[in-house]
């Protein structure tokens, strides 16, 4: 194994790091106040190719350390973990388009979802429902066959992109009886008849990303927008209702394939907040010296390091692995998702006592960081899920 960074890797870092101090960090309290979707930004994104279609192939394809898309996103959340959000929250949708589409599908529908520099799209992943959250077989939407279309019902809440998105992935239950085996996923453009965005969501933090309910209504859409095809479907439904194992559901094979990307999000904050209460510690003085000097502050900047340097390799290892087919028989892409968002909750969290009365003000932006940590304990899969998959990778073992 070898930790040196090629000049390709160096690159792009560096690309990433320099966007996201002169273009998302000047501007990040602005759309953290306001909340709106940050469009002048995410066209500059597109204008210099960090949101492309040719990014993404780059990184899928074109790195065999799988590492080089973890290091971008950490960069660019160091920035501001909504912003970066809302430039790459389309890869998720795009993830399950290349998983589980077929290759005319992908050719059709990414184009869609990311358009041009002059003119960006986004892509939408709609799972969470009301009542469905961790428990994806608990889904109500529903979509029916109707001679050569289907017709979509339900509601999906707390999605990114939601509403505003130009293609959505949405996933819906095609037959009850067979509970997560029994769904699909269904390729929504945005004038679909019946697709609408619901209430947009107040949130406590990545407020620049946009969050909202999609609202399905005698949805309409071809059978050929099925995700997969018609014919694998049908081989799908088929192996269920005779009671043959046909695998994970589209949802959760999208959010292990993304969990290390999510995990890199992550370690992007707590690093931004590790620097940030490591510079003040050193300039801060109190009682005659800088307060690093002091081993309650010292020790606990350590635990910190500690902390980011150990979410960033476990999340680089999964990368790796997803990267180049290596299974993950212990879970390990939960894991990194689990270490890093835990540890970017408590690094920013340690950030605000390092720095007190000034950490709690919006003057310092170490207030925001830890509004921002939050989510990644909840989304993708909570906590507790990610133990509940690591703990049945053990007993399985």
């Amino acid at each position: 194994m070898d930790f040196q960074l090629n000049e390709d890797q160096i690159t792009a870092r560096k690309w990433a790091h320099e966007f996201a101090e002169k273009e998302i960090r000047p501007v990040a309290p602005q759309y953290d106040e306001s909340e709106e979707f940050p469009w002048p930004v995410v066209k500059k994104a597109a204008e210099v190719g960090l949101y492309s279609l040719e990014f993404y192939t780059e990184m899928a394809g074109g790195d065999p350390s799988g590492i080089t898309m973890p290091m971008v996103l950490e960069e660019m959340t160091w920035g501001c973990a909504g912003i970066a959000l809302a430039i790459f929250g389309t890869g998720l949708p795009l993830a399950a388009l290349a998983s589980s589409g077929t290759p005319e599908q992908l050719f059709e529908w990414a184009p869609k979802m990311i358009g041009t520099p002059e003119d960006p799209k986004l892509g939408a992943f709609a799972v969470t429902e009301p009542n469905a959250g961790s428990d994806v077989s608990a889904l109500r939407t529903t979509a029916k066959r109707d001679g050569d279309e289907w017709v979509l019902n339900g509601q999906k809440v707390f999605i990114t992109n939601g509403g505003i998105a130009d293609v959505h992935i949405v996933v819906a239950t095609v037959d009850p009886e067979l509970g997560h085996r029994g769904q699909a996923a269904f390729i929504i453009p945005k004038d679909a008849p019946g697709i609408r965005q619901g209430k947009k969501e107040k949130k406590l933090g990545i407020r620049a990303s946009h969050t909202a309910e999609v609202l399905l209504e005698d949805c309409r859409v071809p059978l050929a927008n099925v995700l997969g095809g018609m014919e694998k479907l049908e081989s799908k439904l088929e192996r269920a209702r005779s009671k043959e194992h046909s695998g994970a559901s589209h949802a959760l094979k999208t959010f292990e394939m993304t969990r290390p990307s999510v995990a890199a999000q992550a370690v992007g904050i707590a690093r931004a907040a590790l620097e940030f209460a490591t510079d003040y510690a050193k300039e801060r003085t109190q009682f005659g010296t800088p307060i690093i000097q002091h081993q309650g502050v010292a020790f606990m900047l350590a635990d910190m390091a500690l902390e980011v340097e150990a979410s960033r390799l476990l999340t680089w290892r999964a990368a790796w692995m997803a990267r180049n087919n290596v299974e993950f028989t212990k879970a390990e892409g939960s894991m990194s998702k689990l270490k890093a968002g835990e540890t970017v909750v408590r690094v920013t969290e340690q950030a605000i006592q390092v720095l007190g009365g000034y950490g709690y003000i919006k003057d310092f932006p170490v207030e925001k960081w830890y509004r921002d940590a939050k989510i990644y304990t909840l989304f993708e899969g909570t906590s507790e899920i990610q133990r509940v998959v690591i703990s049945r990778a053990l007993a399985s073992a």
